[in-house]
């Protein structure tokens, strides 16, 4: 299995929010690691290093290598929880992996050849993204960082479903096996948007021929009462 990124981890023996706080005031992380066949584990993990790798896009991909105890587990990050307002790390699920069992894991979609596509370049069309990223199921040996969705031969009106898809060797979309082929991306004109606006524009307009708005009423029936009294 290829890793790209490597996690250093220490027990942890205490647990709840007081020893939480504990932990993230001495510069560490609490995490829990699960699943392969072992019971959880309480983790600490350095905050400051976990504050750098959750920058980079391929760390929510990619299979980790934990160092705890002398020994090294693969994991994959499964869930982080972070302060609302602060750039703090409040909790991260970890889940092991087991080289023979298929993993279940959320991959970017990396859009490419959209400036040369002729929909876009002669056809004065917009690129609109459906999804970012998509679940698959593969072998961890398998896992991509990304898949590449290349849109350079779109036209304008077409659009690319998870069908359309070109996957890597060994991997499934969830999305597929369940029958749902939802679209990816599509080109479409500029003038769709316009032609949207437009009916609520006309509905404000006022109607050749109509009744004059309420608002003028008072100034009609001065109107009439300066004629009533020239007679």
């Amino acid at each position: 299995m290829k890793t790209s990124f490597e996690l250093a981890a220490e027990f942890r023996t205490t647990q709840g929010k007081g020893a939480s706080r504990r932990l993230r005031r001495a510069g560490q992380a609490p995490a829990i690691m699960y699943g392969g066949g072992q019971p959880p584990q309480a983790l600490a993990l350095e905050h400051r290093k976990l504050i750098q790798l959750l920058d980079n896009e391929r760390f929510y991909s990619t299979i980790l290598n934990v160092q705890l105890d002398g020994k090294s587990q693969m994991a994959v990050l499964r869930d982080v929880q972070r302060h609302p307002a602060k750039n703090v790390i409040l909790h991260m699920d970890l889940q092991r992996v087991i080289e023979t069992e298929t993993l279940r894991m959320q991959v970017p979609l990396h859009f490419t050849g959209e400036a040369v596509a002729p929909g876009v370049k002669t056809q004065g069309g917009i690129v609109s993204h459906q999804v970012s990223q998509v679940e698959v199921m593969c072998l961890p040996k398998d896992l991509p960082e990304f898949i590449e969705v290349d849109v350079s031969e779109m036209s304008l009106g077409q659009t690319l479903h998870f069908s359309d898809l070109k996957l890597p060797e060994g991997i499934e979309l969830v999305e597929l096996t369940h029958g749902r082929d939802a679209p990816v991306v599509s080109i479409h004109s500029p003038r769709a948007e316009e032609a949207e606006a437009t009916p609520a524009a006309d509905a404000a307009a006022p109607v050749e021929g109509a009744a004059a708005p309420a608002a003028d009423a008072p100034a009609a029936a001065e109107g009439a009462k300066k004629e009533g009294g020239k007679k």
